[in-house]
This record gives C-alpha cells, structure tokens and sequence, in this order.
C-alpha cells in the first residue's frame, strides 16, 4: 500500500509504502526535478520531496508550475491522491503518478467571479500613488531583460522606491530588496494599479486602467529583424486595433539604437511621443560583467570552449525548434552546448539533457548567458543585435529561411547579405563553419559594418542613462 501526504511545514510531498525499500524516487517536470530523501527499510519506507529546487548556483525557490511524473520504483501509486493544497510556495495536488504544481494563489480567484472581482477592485483603486515601480519581464515568466537592469540601477541609486515584480510563480527568483507579486493575484492586481510606474518590455495584458500620474516605460525587447505589430503580413483588422490601442498605453518606448527607433516608431503607430534611443541596459552586463563567476554557476570549466544555441520562437509552433541535436554538436565542435529556448517557451517545452548539454532556458538573465559564451548559433532572434556587443563569432543555423523570410514574418532587411556570420542549413554545415579558421577575418569587414549600425549607444551605461532620466522627470522620487 502507498499514500501520501503534503508536509505544510516542510513544504514537502510525502509518499510513504510498504515492502522494501525503493532503489531511487524522483518528481520530474517540464523545467525541474527533485530527487526524494528516502527513509526506512525492512517493512515500511518513506519518500519526501522538496518543493523547492535550486537551479545555476541561485536560492532554493519554489518548483516551477506544470505537470509532474511521480517515478518510485516498484512503488504502485495508481491509487494515490491528494486534493489542492494551497502552501506558502505553490499549489499542489496528487492524482496517481501525476503531480500538479501551480502558483499558490486562492482557487477561488480563478474563478469567472473571483477574477471579475479582482479587476472590479483594480479600475475602482485610486492608484498611481505610491512611489513605486511595477516591472514585468516577458510576461512574469523570466526576471531579466531590460526591466532588470534598470531595477538594479535604480535600486542602486534610489532605494527607498519599492519595486514589484510581476512572476507567473514564484519560481522566478526576483531581484534582491524586490517584491514578488504572482500574476492575478490580489497582491498582483494591486501593485500594478498603486505604483506610479510601470516598466515593461511587452503588452500590458490583462485589463489596464491607467491611474491620474500613473507612466509607463516600454523598453522592448531587441532590435528588430523580422516584422512586428502592424508591418506583420496580412491585413487583419483586429490585430491592427490591438496594436493602436496597446501603444496608446505607452508613456515612452526605449529603442537600442536609431534603426529600432525608426522601425518602432511606425510599426506600434507611436506617434507624439518620446523614444529614447540609449541603447540597452540589459547590455551593460556584456561590458561590465564577471564572465567567471557566471562559469562557476553553470558549472562550466575556465578553459572549456562554450557555444550558445538561442533560436527564436516560431508562429506556427508552441515549443522550441529542434535544428540541433546539442549532443552531438558538443562532440562535434568539442563544446559545452547552451540551449536557450525564447521565452514564449518556456511553459511548453522540456529541458535538453545530454552530455556536455546545458538547458538554460529558465535561466533569469540572456545577458550572462551571451557573456559567457565564446560564440552564437542563432537564427532570426534579436539576440543577435546583442551579442554582437561582444564582437564573438556569430552562426546563423536558418533550414526554414525561405518559410519563415516568405510566409510566417518577412524581414527588415536582407539578413543573408548583411550577417556577421555565416548562414548554414544543416548542422554539418554548422559544424563545417565553427570548425573554419578563417572566420573571423572572413566576417571581419560586415561585423564592424553591423556594430557600427546597431551597438554604438550599447557602451555599458545604458542603465545608468535611463533612470537618469526617470529621477530627472520624476516618474519617481528619491
């Protein structure tokens, strides 16, 4: 016989059992798992498994939402349950081998009611009043990008001013002196409408209600390639309004340099208002930052060659292109291999594993990762505007060019003519180009063409100049 149980104090699932003792006990998700302590022998055991897990070197933190396999070995567990517990850290209900972990919010806020209260409450709320700033990151499933850097800059500069941070659980560690507000919420919908600042890098969902004083900060998220908002294919009405009616939303939109400035202004309709083009802070770690100390964390040796595989998201696909095999590409580039997936996903795919593999997609800042990395593989993702901050080697691994150049998006610019890389279609290609000596006096003319377009404000103070100028028009005070 097998039970279980959920440790509140502990914030721990417990299977206990009898028979002998199981060999091995392990709770696996998407982005996370957790080896169980196992205990006992002889005629009863027991499994206990954290809900917290500790990811790159960082804090124990609650395990991320999503489905979880139950693995005992020889352990029946069909007629296991438990039914939502609300703890401290997450939600949690058992039901067989399957176990459901979600952020710890009241189930009676998800309700048709609840949340219609919660938004009730919001547009009715004075708001705008605190000196404070509300910051979210692609959606509250990442704490990092441009938002972050500035949070640090600012809370560097002017901390008596609280900062929020929007997370979809609270397995997304938030910035020290921060504080964590979980998506729909009631803490959530309150902070957003009390601070007098908002700082985004994507739509403001949800039901926004502007309050009297109440500024928001559009930083965005790359410099563009291929085409956004209303310059996307197709003429689609709604998509049209929604982009007018989001940009409207926007105080300021921070550009990375005047290409994006150009490109951004016409493709969200901002017109009237200001762009500042300051490059961008999430960059400033690429001048200023400890590459070593982000080594160790990853587990990753001084001398060891690191390439970083960042594909951009599909629209016409939820999880993560699968152009690589990162295994085989350790072997063939004698590599550690960096998979990171786009943010949108996150919630939709699984970790790559294998050896010399290291799936970084949950990992809080790209910033770092591109610090680190010794050269890019990539595709059509703005990191590559980015990493060329670093002058590394760049690869551009593109099977679906045509697809994606001709029917999904369409681009800004010819990207086979102006790359700083080679653009290849298979992995042996790619292994072919990352094996070439002559790459970097190959690239070495379009590369310096390409810094000098797009990275000549990214100079390791962008952070410092644009909370220079939220103190100077007193989005907040210090």
């Amino acid at each position: 016989m097998t039970t279980a149980r959920i440790d509140d104090a502990a914030e721990a699932l417990v299977i206990a059992g009898t028979g002998a003792r199981p060999a091995a006990a392990v709770l696996v998700g998407p982005r996370a798992r957790v080896d169980a302590r196992i205990t006992g022998g002889g005629k009863t055991w027991k499994a206990t498994f954290p809900l917290q897990a500790s990811r790159w070197g960082g804090p124990l933190l609650p395990l991320p939402a999503g489905r979880y396999e139950l693995r005992i070995a020889d352990a029946d567990l069909a007629d296991l349950r438990v039914p939502p517990a609300v703890l401290t850290g997450v939600r949690i209900a058992v039901d067989g081998d399957e176990v459901r972990i979600a952020a710890p919010i009241d189930p009676v806020y998800e309700t048709a009611e609840g949340r219609a209260t919660l938004e009730e409450r919001y547009v009715a709320q004075t708001g705008g009043t605190e000196n404070a700033v509300f910051f979210e990151s692609f959606y509250g499933r990442s704490v990092g990008c441009n938002p972050r850097a500035i949070d640090r800059e600012l809370a560097a500069r002017a901390p008596e001013v609280r900062r929020y941070w929007s997370v979809t659980d609270l397995s997304v560690e938030v910035p020290e002196g921060a504080i964590a507000v979980v998506e729909d919420s009631p803490q959530w919908w309150h902070a957003r409408g009390a601070a007098r600042l908002l700082v985004v890098n994507d739509w403001l969902r949800r039901r926004f209600a502007r309050k009297p004083g109440q500024k928001v900060l559009q930083t965005w998220h790359g410099t563009p390639l291929k085409r956004l908002a209303l310059h996307r294919p197709g003429f689609d009405p709604r998509r049209m309004a929604a982009v007018v009616k989001e940009s409207r939303r926007w105080d300021v939109l921070l550009a990375q340099n005047t290409y994006s400035e150009r490109i951004l202004r016409k493709a969200y309709a901002f017109f009237g208002r200001p762009i500042w083009v300051e490059g961008y802070p999430r960059n400033d770690a690429l001048v200023t930052g400890d590459a070593a100390a982000v080594r160790e964390a990853l587990g990753i040796g001084a001398d060891e060659r690191v390439l970083l595989y960042a594909p951009t998201w599909r629209d016409d696909r939820t999880e993560m292109v699968d152009f690589v095999d990162a295994e085989l590409l350790a072997r063939q580039a004698n590599a550690v291999v960096l998979v990171r997936g786009h943010s949108r996903t996150i919630e939709q795919g699984r970790d790559r594993a294998g050896a010399r593999v290291i799936d970084v997609t949950g990992y809080p800042e790209t910033s770092r990762l591109l610090l680190v990395a010794d050269a890019l593989i990539t595709d059509y993702s703005s990191v590559m505007f980015d990493f060329s901050v670093t002058g590394k080697p760049m690869y551009f691994l593109v099977p679906d060019l045509d697809h994606y150049r001709g029917q999904l998006r369409g681009f800004y610019f010819d990207l086979a003519d102006r790359a700083p890389g080679p653009l290849v279609r298979t992995q042996d290609e790619l292994a072919a180009a990352l094996d070439d000596p002559d790459h970097v006096a190959t690239y070495a003319e379009r590369y310096a063409a390409w810094r000098r377009q797009f990275n000549t404000r990214d100079d390791g103070h962008a952070a410092r100049r644009v909370v220079d100028r939220l103190l100077d028009l007193g989005f907040v005070t210090r």
